[in-house]
Formats: structure tokens, C-alpha cells, sequence
């Protein structure tokens, strides 16, 4: 069945209230375990008994909500109702990738339609909101993800504890239009042991801290792998551009089809940069390396508040001598210092990628554990990934670049 969004979510008739509805406030909330929320009334919606069903009932004009006062759902879509855009530049865990800009290069590239799940009526200032991507694919299944593609997207949502009845929705829902799962990619929350929401990925986060000066910054990199390197990337006079023009991502998209073709990884879309440039100007960043006017490495770049994510890197390796990448990293520390940023988020890295995060490791990064988390009825779920077959892998090391960019558009859509 498919989502429909509208401003008002239909309300359900539930059936006993489940493990996860229990547990999930240990790490979405900071109410009490087990204990439902204290807050304000939203209409009709649950009522939930001493017994632990649930009903539906009319319960308007309630001036308070206690552990059995109603609580209403409603949807919006955030790439339409400028209150998600206010929610997101006010609350204190919202991301680049709650920003509008990224739903909408989502919508754009593989077409997924977002949907923002709130507490909070039509008119209203937003007060909460879980933003979700439904993904239909009819070779991993149709799943609904917050976020595709992104690192993590924190629940937005406040101090009152109204997980309790959004994770209740999890529950039906899934059901409902027969979701393989639902996924959500929490940055700072923690897991209870006993909650049913089921660990499926797990990653190392990497974030550098910018409050030092520069030199402290430079010195607490790595002596030969980083600092070294940087000083002879200087001495072989490599050039440098910054920007979003559409040379810079031809040029950047270029050394992406060599870094994947290397790695025997379909590359993403050519669309999918382009929408990025489009749809989050001004808080992207293309920058790329080049020694003799030939591009050797590319970085981009997002930014959020106070905060730079490094999302997107790649290099030729003929070149790798000439330190393009350490070189680009300097560049943006140095030019993200200057501009007041706080921290540069690294991103996420596979945790058997030994090279990558010891790549990390090596400019003093403060290194913590990644998490999502899924709802699929206790059934653990593989992860859903590029190709991992070798007969595949090497087929894409040797496509055409017209052909691999065409067969990463259709591949990646799947993915999410």
C-alpha cells in the first residue's frame, strides 16, 4: 500500500502496546524507562488503558496528557511546509541532513518521496518531527529510512517523552503497508539492552574538534602520515579550487569514477552531485587538488550551523605521491576554522576498513561507535549493500564510464 502524505495521518486502532514501545525512550527520550509521557493534548488519537490496550476514542479538549491521555499523529511534507526548515535550524540535534536541500537532491536523484512524522497539528509551531523516506524496490524490499544515503539523522524530538507513542507507530505501521522494515540512524542516542529495536549497522564516527588554534590542530596530526605530507603537497606547488561550478564537479565527478572503479564500486549517479550543487548551495563545498592544471584529488563538503561533514572524497592514484588528499583536508580545517565552525564530522566508516579509519585516526579525530537501528518484527534483516559477489565486483572495475554511471543510477535507487 503506499504512503500517502496529507497533514493529518489517519488515526489507528491498536492492539496491546509492544516491547518496543516500552523500551525505545531509553535512547529517543530521556522519560523514565517504561513510563509514558507527560505533555500536551493533540486531539483525537490513542488512548491508551491501565491494561496496556489501546482504543480509539474522542477525546478533545483534554488540558493535559497523562500516561492514558491521547496523543494525535499528523504528516507533512518537508519539502513544502516551511515549519520543518524552522524546526531543523532551531533544534539542537538536526543535521545537514535533515535539511531541506538533502530531501529534496533525494527526491530529485531516485525519487523518494519524504515524509515528516509530528506530534504537532496543521498551524502550529513545529515542535517535533521524524523524517523518513519510503523506499520501494522490488529487489531489497520497501522500507521506510531516516535517512537514505546520510550518515545519521537524529528523531527530532523534545524533552516531554513522546517516543513512547511514536514508537508505537513504528509498530503499526510497518504492518500496515507491509514495510520490510523501518530504520533509523540515530547519531547520539543510546540502545537499551532490552529494547526490540534491533542493531543492523554498525560504524565508526570520526569528529575533529576546531576550539585549538591551528598550529595545536596541525600538531596533534599524525608526524609522518599527515604533517609530513601536507609540507610536500606545499613544495610540489600543488593548486587548489573551491567552489560549485560545473567545471569543478565534472572535474570531481571524474575522479569519483576512478576512486570507485578502483575500489570495484559502481559510482553514484552524475545526477545525484549535480542535485546536491543544486538544491544545497550555499551549504556545499566542492574542492579539488591539482598539480600541472590536472585534477589529482576532490573532496565535498556539507555544512550545518557550526558543524562541516566531509560526505564525499576521491583521488587519482597516480598521483597519491603528491599527498592531494592530506593536502584538500588542510584546506578545509584551516578554511572552516576561519569561517567559526566548531567541528568537522568526518562521517562514518565501515568498521573492517582498517586503512580508512586509521586515515582518519591520523589527523587526532576523536573516534566513537555509529549505530542504526531497525523495527521488523524481531526478524533480523541482512543489510541492504553494493554487490559484495567478486564476478560482480570486477564486472563494474571494468564498465565504461557511460555504462557504470548509468548502472550506479539504477542500483543505488534500491539501496538507500
Amino acid at each position: 500500500m503506499p504512503l500517502h502524505v496529507s497533514q493529518e495521518w489517519p488515526i489507528w486502532k491498536i492492539g496491546p502496546l509492544s516491547h518496543l514501545a516500552r523500551n525505545v525512550l531509553c535512547f529517543l527520550s530521556p522519560t523514565p524507562h517504561g513510563a509514558p509521557p507527560d505533555g500536551n493534548p493533540r486531539g483525537n488519537s490513542y488512548i491508551f488503558d491501565n491494561d496496556d490496550g489501546a482504543k480509539l476514542e474522542d477525546s478533545t479538549g483534554s488540558k493535559t496528557m497523562t500516561a492514558h491521555s491521547p496523543m494525535q499523529f499528523y504528516t507533512l511534507d518537508p519539502m513544502q511546509d516551511s515549519r520543518w526548515d524552522d524546526l531543523v535550524a532551531s533544534h539542537p540535534r538536526a543535521s545537514v541532513f535533515h535539511q531541506r536541500g538533502w530531501l529534496k537532491s533525494l527526491a530529485n536523484t531516485y525519487g523518494y518521496r519524504p515524509v515528516v512524522l509530528t506530534s504537532t497539528p496543521p498551524g502550529e509551531r513545529l515542535l517535533d518531527g521524524i523524517v523518513f523516506c519510503e523506499i520501494k524496490s522490488w529487489i531489497t524490499g520497501s522500507r521506510m529510512v531516516s535517512l537514505p544515503f546520510a550518515d545519521h539523522t537524529d528523531p527530532l524530538l523534545n524533552e516531554s517523552g513522546d517516543a513512547f507513542y511514536f514508537t508505537e507507530w513504528m509498530r503499526t505501521e510497518r504492518h500496515k503497508h507491509n514495510w520490510k522494515y523501518i530504520e533509523i540512524r540515530p547519531l547520539f542516542s543510546e540502545m537499551h539492552p532490552d529494547s526490540s529495536l534491533a542493531a543492523s549497522q554498525s560504524f565508526w564516527f570520526h569528529t575533529l574538534n576546531l576550539s585549538p588554534t591551528l598550529d595545536e590542530i596541525f600538531h596533534q596530526f599524525h608526524k609522518d602520515c599527515i604533517q609530513r605530507r601536507i609540507r610536500k603537497a606545499e613544495r610540489e606547488r600543488l593548486t587548489y579550487e573551491r567552489g560549485c561550478s560545473e567545471g569543478l564537479v565534472d572535474d570531481f565527478y571524474r575522479l569519483l569514477m576512478k576512486t570507485r572503479r578502483r575500489h570495484h564500486l559502481l559510482p553514484q549517479p552524475r545526477a545525484w552531485f549535480r542535485n546536491l550543487v543544486a538544491c544545497m548551495s550555499p551549504s556545499v563545498d566542492i574542492r579539488v587538488a591539482r598539480k600541472d592544471n590536472i585534477p589529482i584529488a576532490a573532496i565535498l563538503t556539507l555544512s550545518h550551523r557550526r558543524t562541516v561533514v566531509y560526505k564525499y572524497g576521491c583521488s587519482d592514484e597516480e598521483f597519491h605521491h603528491l599527498a592531494g588528499m592530506p593536502f584538500l583536508f588542510w584546506k578545509l580545517i584551516e578554511e572552516s576554522k576561519m569561517a567559526g565552525a566548531e567541528q568537522i564530522d568526518f562521517g562514518r566508516t565501515d568498521l573492517e576498513n582498517d586503512g580508512l579509519v586509521r586515515f582518519k585516526d591520523q589527523f587526532g579525530t576523536i573516534r566513537s561507535p555509529l549505530t542504526y537501528f531497525r523495527y521488523s518484527d524481531g526478524i533480523r534483516e541482512k543489510c541492504v549493500a553494493a554487490p559484495a559477489m567478486p564476478a560482480a565486483r570486477r564486472l563494474f572495475s571494468v564498465l565504461p564510464d557511460a555504462l557504470s554511471s548509468r548502472a550506479g543510477g539504477l542500483l543505488y535507487r534500491h539501496i538507500g
